[in-house]
């Protein structure tokens, strides 16, 4: 197992000089944000293009993917989290287009995963989404297939603001439609992240025994519930004003159950801390400093 971070708060930093730095600090493996390298994603966490995916050569796989390994870095997966089943048809098919190109490029460096999300149109029903889902995603996951390459969706529900209320903009979030997923997909994975559990009361235990074997890639954050905000608005907000995105060990995730769950299903790939907290940004120095705390409360459990 190792440890490693997802690439995407180094929006400003090039990836050879975040991997020095990773390298430095304890670190093994990293997950590669590969946004559009001129029109990404506006939203926070997002939009930063580490390897610009577009016409991107064998050659210039193997050489990134090279430079990576002589530093003792792997590429745990490549990430790209937009919405495929967003309302407007010119920006979902705007988005597919480069998810594939996303997974091109990993199968020309010989990295096996890639991670994103299924989606949703948060005005449609659940059932209005998957039948979508179920006309797009089968040529996507025929083109990963095709490349060598395993999609693995994040199990976050994608609702944070208003733009994302009320159904949230991806719907691989519960149980319930990732038995859905797996039945109807061969050869996807889940990219799981327990920090959306705490969200949706979710045991986390019985989630990652049900679902552990099917793990192609794990995001390590927290979650912290704001007492008084879910007092003030309560659960219909769905999270809105009381989910607090942490790093590792600041908020409710039970990080010894959760690495003992992953030896339990045999989970032995990179685990990736996500960095979302607020606490924690604003400067190169408070960000490297959120990343070093989180690998402080994980390293122990790596083995």
């Amino acid at each position: 197992m190792k440890l490693g971070i997802l690439t995407a708060p180094f929006e400003d930093t090039e990836l050879m000089d975040v991997a020095d730095w990773s390298a430095a600090n304890g670190f093994s493996a990293l997950e590669i944000a590969c946004w559009p390298a001129t029109s990404g994603d506006v939203r926070r966490y997002a939009g930063t293009s580490h390897i610009n995916v577009d016409g991107l050569s064998k050659a210039q796989s193997n050489e990134i993917a090279g430079a990576l390994a002589d530093k003792g870095i792997e590429i745990s997966g490549l990430g790209y989290y937009p919405n495929p089943l967003h309302a407007d048809a010119s920006h979902r098919d705007a988005v597919i287009g480069h998810l594939k190109k996303v997974i091109t490029a990993a199968g020309l460096m010989g990295v096996k995963v890639v991670n994103s999300f299924v989606g949703g149109d948060r005005k449609l029903t659940l059932d209005e989404n998957w039948a979508r889902a179920a006309q797009i995603f089968p040529d996507i996951i025929a083109h990963a297939r095709d490349s060598g390459v395993t999609l693995a969706f994040e199990n976050c529900p994608m609702i944070f603001s208003n733009d994302e209320w009320p159904g949230g903009h991806n719907i691989a979030y519960s149980p319930y439609i990732w038995r859905r997923i797996f039945d109807a997909w061969d050869g996807v994975g889940m990219n799981f992240d327990p920090s959306h559990l705490v969200l949706q009361m979710i045991d986390q235990s019985r989630f990652m025994r049900e679902f552990g074997a099917r793990f192609a890639h794990v995001h390590a954050k927290d979650l912290m519930i704001d007492r008084d905000g879910l007092y003030e608005r309560g659960i219909l907000s769905a999270g809105m004003g009381w989910q607090v995105p942490r790093l590792c060990g600041l908020g409710e995730v039970d990080w010894s159950d959760f690495f003992a769950q992953l030896y339990r299903t045999g989970y032995d790939g990179a685990v990736i801390i996500e960095h979302e907290d607020r606490d924690f940004e604003g400067t190169d120095a408070k960000l490297k400093r959120g990343f070093c705390l989180a690998r402080d409360i994980l390293s122990p459990f790596i083995k």
